[in-house]
């Protein structure tokens, strides 16, 4: 699991490499990633193309190749990662970001991990 803090103007793709590159440097490695159509970008899909990762991400209308076949069994269990995310907003401080510095946000949100992990 990679975590990272970025401003609230920036496009949740912009850290997708280094979080990604993170999260492959462990022994296990990610045989899939979904994502919703926000993250339906060729380069995005060549990346995980080429680390050997299935792309589980619908194509967007307006895309090239969306009529390719999608996973969409393995899509349904993107929720698993929805309800992780939600379950971190029951601590006060994550859910309301009290913290003002970056660094301190991330450490509440490590915490938060941490218990909800035991």
């Amino acid at each position: 699991m990679a975590v990272t803090v970025t401003p609230g103007q920036e496009h949740a793709t912009q850290q997708f490499v280094p979080l990604m590159e993170e999260a492959t440097a462990w022994p296990e490695q990610p045989e899939k990633l979904a994502g919703d159509k926000g993250y339906s970008a060729e380069w995005i899909r060549d990346w995980l193309k080429e680390h050997d990762i299935e792309a589980v991400i619908p194509y967007k209308t307006n895309e090239k190749g969306r009529r390719k076949k999608f996973n969409r069994k393995g899509y349904r269990r993107r929720n698993i990662i929805e309800r992780c995310v939600s379950s971190l907003k029951w601590f006060r401080r994550v859910a309301t970001r009290y913290e003002k510095l970056a660094i301190h946000y991330l450490g509440m949100v490590t915490l938060a991990i941490i218990f909800r992990l035991l």
